[in-house]
């Protein structure tokens, strides 16, 4: 429920006329979209695993407003293995941040006292400052609540209640997008009515601590000067600190839709395919003509053409969608994935471009992703490890001037 009370959050005190600002702790594209259209501007990712102290707190002070609410990801804790890196937790202490604790109570009852007193001893230096309840079944269920919290010194700020209509669509990435939400305005205006009617706004706004400075951020060099990004429905994955960063190199960014049947600017010396759900526009990908012809063309003049997740399946021969139906792709790479039978790959990426690659050095990044690969022919783009070390495969694939893998990259290493 981390997400619905955060938008909650955000839209009740837009209304109120504030201006908030939203980011995500670690590597999430779904949530930010939501973010931005609960505050009205951009929402970035502050990583605590893939960005430096000074770079979060610096990009932390960027997001804008007067007030910028963080949301968490997974649980408070959860990060990289073994040890948890990268958590919210750690993000918090890195910012100097209060944590208001989303505790979903649909099943509890006293035992949520247990529950909110372990997560504030756990970790030394972690302040919960606060308690959420949601998915409160009643009045009288909210009453045991906070009397079975109210010996433990941590305030219940408010709570939401249990209510579909409350909830957002879901899909096997996570909630379906904000651009495909059919109504999302009208969503947005419920949450905050429900916000605004259940929790102390006040109290909230109370918590916030003012965010040290940290060191200028040197924009990462961008892939081009004339950057052709694609970006709708299929391509939305895309980190606005990474725009922020060409922005700030001086590069131009010229955005495409290929489900619009759009190419690439023919004077792009780069273009870049971020990841999104192609295989649920699979059809209308292939079927794409513009697109197709103007890729081509980017491939015949030499541009850098890279390709992540949804992006690399899509620089491929062919795509396999759920109902096992093959759609030819662009053919860039010898690349045939597919969606018929899915596995799950999750977790933080190191990764180091091999030979042959377009670009050098060291990345940090992630996968999240259910596309199983039938057949890869070629080079491999990056030499790749877990978290904590352990060894992958080589994952991706190049061609010349055309590269891709799975890896959503967040940061140089």
């Amino acid at each position: 429920g981390k997400t619905t009370v955060t938008l909650g959050l955000l839209a009740a005190f837009r209304a109120r006329g504030m201006d908030v600002a939203a980011a995500k702790s670690g590597p999430d594209y779904i949530d930010p979209a939501f973010h931005a259209a609960a505050t009205g501007r951009p929402a970035r990712n502050l990583d605590a695993f893939a960005m430096a102290p000074d770079v979060l707190r610096t990009r932390a002070r960027a997001a804008g407003g007067t007030l910028l609410i963080v949301e968490g990801a997974m649980g408070l804790f959860d990060g990289a293995p073994p040890d948890g890196a990268g958590s919210a937790a750690e993000l918090a202490v890195i910012l100097g941040l209060p944590v208001l604790l989303v505790v979903d109570a649909a099943r509890q009852a006293q035992s949520v006292a247990a529950l909110v007193e372990g997560f504030a001893r756990h970790r030394a230096g972690v302040r919960v400052a606060g308690v959420l309840l949601n998915r409160v079944r009643s009045a009288r269920h909210g009453a045991t609540l906070r009397a079975a919290l109210h010996p433990t010194g941590i305030p219940v700020l408010g709570h939401l209640p249990r209510d579909p209509a409350l909830s957002l669509p879901e899909r096997h990435l996570g909630l379906v997008q904000a651009g495909e939400h059919p109504d999302l305005p009208a969503h947005l205006a419920r949450l905050a009515a429900a916000t605004a009617a259940g929790v102390d706004l006040d109290a909230v706004a109370a918590l916030a601590t003012l965010l040290l400075p940290g060191a200028p951020v040197r924009p990462a060099a961008p892939p081009g000067q004339r950057i052709a990004l694609a970006r709708d429905v299929a391509f939305a994955f895309t980190y606005a600190h990474q725009l922020d960063d060409w922005h700030g190199a001086g590069a131009e960014v010229l955005p495409f839709s290929p489900l619009a049947d759009e190419g690439p600017d023919d004077a792009a010396d780069a273009v870049i395919l971020p990841g999104g759900y192609p295989e649920l526009h699979a059809g209308r990908l292939a079927d794409a003509g513009r697109f197709r012809a103007g890729m081509a063309r980017a491939a015949d003049r030499g541009a850098s053409i890279q390709g992540e997740c949804g992006g690399y399946m899509v620089l491929g021969t062919g795509l396999t969608d759920a109902a096992g139906v093959r759609h030819p792709m662009l053919g860039l790479l010898a690349l045939e994935t597919s969606f018929a039978a899915r596995t799950l790959h999750l977790g933080y990426r190191r990764l180091r471009a091999l030979p042959g690659a377009p670009f050098s050095g060291g990345f940090l990044g992630h996968e999240f992703h259910y596309a199983t690969t039938l057949s890869a022919e070629g080079m491999p783009l990056f030499a790749v490890t877990e978290a904590d070390g352990t060894p992958l495969p080589p994952a991706g694939l190049v061609r010349g001037r055309v590269c891709g893998s799975f890896a959503h990259v967040i940061a140089r290493e």
